[in-house]
C-alpha cells in the first residue's frame, strides 16, 4: 500500500494518541471528517494499523523491573522450537520475544516487580526446555522508550 504525506501524518498522530477524535485528526491533516475517517479505515483494512491499545505505566502495575534475557540453544529442530515457543508464550511476564542472528538465538524482554519474581520466571522458562545458555541483564535506567515507529521509510 502506498502511503502519502497525509497517511504518514495520520499514523504519526495516532501513534502518539490513538484516542484522538476523527474531527481533531482531520483538522490536523487538513481534511474534512469523512475523508479522514475513510483513510483511517483504509489503513486498518490494509493492515497498516494493526490494533489500538492503551499503554500502561509498568511501575503503576508493579512490573517496573525490565530484564533482557538472551538464550542460546544447541537444538534447532521445529519440534524443539514449538515447545520453546509455547513455553515462552505461556509466561505473561515475557512481553517481547525475538529470534536473533549472530551468537544469540533468542532475545526476550521480561517485566517483573523484582529479582525474586524474575527467578520464578527463569525457572518456568528453563523447566523442561533444553537450553545451552541463558543470560540475564537487568535494565538499570530507561533512557528511551517508544512504541511509535519511524515513518520516514514508508512509501
Amino acid at each position: 500500500m502506498k502511503l502519502d504525506a497525509i497517511d504518514r501524518k495520520l499514523l504519526e498522530l495516532l501513534q502518539q494518541d490513538a484516542t484522538l477524535q476523527v474531527a481533531e485528526l482531520a483538522a490536523q491533516v487538513h481534511l474534512s471528517t469523512t475523508p479522514c475517517w475513510r483513510r483511517i479505515q483504509r489503513l486498518k483494512e490494509a493492515g497498516v494499523i494493526t490494533r489500538q491499545v492503551a499503554l500502561v505505566d509498568p511501575r503503576k502495575v508493579n512490573v517496573g523491573v525490565t530484564v533482557f534475557v538472551t538464550v542460546r540453544t544447541s537444538q534447532h529442530t521445529p519440534a524443539w522450537f514449538e515447545h520453546f515457543r509455547a513455553t515462552v508464550q505461556a509466561i505473561p511476564e515475557v512481553v517481547e520475544f525475538y529470534r536473533m542472528s549472530g551468537d544469540i538465538d533468542y532475545l526476550l524482554r521480561i517485566v517483573v516487580p523484582d529479582i525474586q519474581a524474575y527467578d520464578g520466571v527463569y525457572k518456568r522458562l528453563t523447566d523442561g526446555t533444553q537450553l545451552h545458555d541463558v543470560s540475564s541483564s537487568f535494565a538499570m535506567e530507561e533512557i528511551k522508550f517508544t512504541t511509535a515507529l519511524p515513518l520516514g521509510y514508508a512509501s
